[in-house]
């Protein structure tokens, strides 16, 4: 089988259940593991370098109200890769191509290739993701496997915080403007021991707004912003307590988003663990200082 996938987490999952060999196309986004930057790329941002988180987001509600793409599909390595499998999203808009793209793109070159949408929304839904690429694949035995070693380290965490006083939390998935958490965000912080404030599980992410943010009762804010790694979301985190627009005190945490928040993989038990470090350090210890850095202490 000939796979190409324009996700970072189905990327992530093919490999995870040992299909990487069958993998010809990705993402430029697709880094993890390191041997997924040996594929051909076959999608690519169409967001200048360069840009401030405000201008990012600027750019890109620009261009989504005008129906145009933030991605860019190249059919010529799509014609080339001959795909047997496209693995995409109709979720997010500026997460990937366009799956009606994609499927114009596979007619326009009389590919037969199945396309499989993967739409995880909450923690569970990621779990199932999980199962029908296995499914799709012909890796549905190594997709049982990994779904159930997931699913004992989050039982684990969970046995290691519970009884502990929940902690009412932020997570910002954007920070100029400010976005509250969605989607699987809001369950990640309940298996980690805290409450999630200002995001509903299974809902998209909110733009909100300072006065929110401050007014939110959360004990800790953690910045995970989307398509950001440590060092970057700390700067991010850092320009955010510099600005005072958070209560007075309020400790700030910056985390790897790319590699523990945002994408829909098996990486996001790995997030839940960084996040009960962060919460609840006296029983779980102290964060590794590769995921999570403290941008203001408590």
């Amino acid at each position: 089988m000939r796979i190409v996938s324009l996700l970072p987490s189905a990327t992530e999952i093919v490999f995870a259940l040992g299909a990487g060999d069958d993998l010809v196309g990705v993402t430029v986004e697709c880094d993890y593991p390191p041997e997924a930057r040996d594929r051909r790329i076959v999608s690519t941002s169409t967001l200048p370098d360069g840009l401030s988180a405000a201008e990012i987001d600027a750019v890109v509600a620009q261009r989504t109200a005008a129906g145009e793409d933030v991605y860019r599909l190249d059919q010529d390595a799509l014609a080339d890769l001959d795909a047997d499998l496209v693995l995409t999203q109709d979720l997010c808009a500026v997460c990937s191509v366009d799956v009606s793209r994609v499927r114009h793109a596979l007619d326009f070159l009389g590919s037969s290739a199945d396309v499989v949408n993967v739409d995880p929304r909450t923690l569970p839904e990621v779990f199932e993701s999980i199962r029908a690429i296995g499914t799709a694949i012909g890796r549905t035995s190594q997709a049982e496997r990994l779904v159930r070693e997931l699913t004992e380290r989050l039982d684990a965490i969970h046995d290691t915080v519970a009884g502990r006083r929940r902690v009412p939390t932020l997570v910002l998935e954007w920070t100029d403007p400010p976005y509250a958490p969605g989607h699987w965000i809001p369950d990640m912080v309940t298996a980690a021991g805290g409450d999630c404030v200002l995001g509903r599980a299974g809902e998209r992410s909110l733009r909100t707004d300072w006065d929110a943010v401050a007014t939110s009762g959360a004990a800790v804010v953690v910045a995970a912003p989307c398509g950001f790694d440590l060092a970057d979301s700390a700067a991010l985190a850092a320009d955010v307590v510099d600005r005072e627009v958070l209560g007075a005190g309020l400790p700030v945490w910056a985390v790897d988003a790319n590699a523990f928040f945002v994408r829909p993989g098996p990486r996001l038990v790995d997030g839940v663990a960084v996040l009960a470090t962060i919460l609840h350090s006296e029983v779980v210890g102290a964060p590794d200082p590769s995921h999570a850095r403290a941008v203001r202490a408590a």
